[in-house]
């Protein structure tokens, strides 16, 4: 291949941003580089409201397309375009953009879409695509310039010193790059709802670490591998960075023995959010998360929930507050997550379920039936005992 193959990574709310918007262009920088690291690059640097790939020489076009596939679900990353660099000549722009078209897949419509950045350059943007698409109806003769809506778009950019080329272009997630919005623990389930829930936190910009609390000794420890499964899929992208397992199931088995059963899922839940409170502070986590959609079970009413969060002082973020089930699963499904959530894995939510749980708690009675508790003790005991598992992450840094 003549020209140099490169992948465009654009971005638009950071785009958006003032006097501190380098930051976060340097943060997502760092988190590409860092999540690409083995893969056929030659350079990764910042340029002009974007960050340019430089793809190693002799790499092929499948090479590419595995960066392109790598760095499209990276939190702030809108588009992913690969194309070519070329010299700021007509027939090197026309030939890169022959290239470039014919790796945009199947297509019966096309555009040009040119711009000149720097007016040194003779050739005007409109006459530059009128030219280029000259150039592109003689090299593919059955197909048909649109300009509204085409099949695909050619985008010609002419900066100083080169020029960018690219018809292939994909949508990432956006968002904002992980480590640009602060620290969260989420308790994270092998369930369908609270690995997006995650998700979004990340895709919003904050380092997730995760707390799963498992039914072990009283049930298997297969949720701990799925969970596990789950954190791997995450850190592909560099969306979790550590995740506490907590085994919860001798803990559930005391409450369940000696508190009424109605409240026996508040007061695992109450447990449960002082544990992650616990971890929070020790990893200086300035909030919690939550995977509760509003009136999805009965723990996930505004009552129960007021209950529940009565026992921490951080804020508790719920991303799926809003969400019915089927917008939950379409997140599940585009994150890669769903089929792992979807097997059969006994856990602490099944474990010592209530008949008829209570669905509008009152916090005298949730508070009496935990008075002869030894609440504070099972705390120390629950963070002493979880086991840590450590994920990449490019923001993360370990507290000493």
């Amino acid at each position: 291949m003549e020209f140099q193959r490169i992948c465009l990574v654009h971005y638009h709310e950071i785009g958006l941003k003032g006097h501190n918007r380098s930051s976060f262009e340097n943060r997502l920088l760092k988190n590409i580089r860092a999540l690409l690291e083995g893969k056929p690059i030659r350079d990764i640097r910042r340029i002009s409201g974007r960050v340019l790939i430089l793809v190693e020489q002799g790499a092929t076009w499948e090479d590419a397309c595995d960066i392109e596939e790598s760095v499209l679900g990276v939190p702030g990353v809108a588009r992913v375009s690969c194309g070519y660099a070329c010299e700021r000549d007509l027939e090197a722009i026309g030939r890169a953009a022959v290239a470039a078209l014919d790796d945009a897949g199947d297509f019966t419509t096309f555009k040009v879409a040119a711009r000149r950045n720097h007016t040194d350059f003779p050739i005007d943007s409109m006459t530059l695509n009128r030219e280029v698409g000259a150039l592109l109806c003689a090299a593919f003769p059955d197909k048909i310039v649109k300009m509204k809506d085409p099949d695909a778009l050619v985008h010609v950019e002419v900066i100083q010193g080169g020029a960018y080329v690219y018809a292939r272009s994909e949508r990432g997630v956006g968002g904002l790059p992980v480590g640009s919005s602060g620290k969260v623990v989420s308790m994270l389930s092998s369930g369908i709802d609270s690995p997006v829930a995650s998700w979004r936190m990340a895709r919003r910009g904050a380092i997730v670490i995760g707390v799963h609390f498992s039914g072990r000794p009283q049930t298997s420890s297969t949720s701990e591998f799925l969970v596990d499964d789950i954190a791997h899929l995450l850190e592909r992208t560099g969306c979790i960075a550590r995740v506490y397992m907590v085994p919860f199931g001798n803990y559930q088995r005391e409450i369940a023995v000696s508190c009424p059963p109605e409240l026996r899922i508040i007061l695992y839940r109450r447990l449960m959010f002082r544990v992650a409170e616990r971890i929070a502070q020790r990893e200086g986590a300035k909030a919690l998360v939550s995977g509760e959609s509003l009136g999805q079970v009965a723990s996930q009413t505004i009552e129960n929930i007021l209950v529940t969060n009565a026992v921490v002082g951080l804020p508790v973020f719920r991303p799926l507050i809003g969400s019915d089930k089927q917008e939950i699963i379409s997140d599940a499904e585009q994150l890669g997550t769903f089929e792992i959530s979807s097997q059969d894995a006994p856990d602490c939510c099944t474990l010592f379920m209530p008949r008829n749980p209570e669905t509008h708690a009152k916090p005298e009675k949730v508070e009496a039936a935990e008075a002869g508790l030894p609440i504070e003790a099972w705390v120390d005991e629950i963070v002493e005992a979880a086991e840590v598992h450590d994920y990449v992450c490019p923001s993360y840094r370990k507290r000493a």
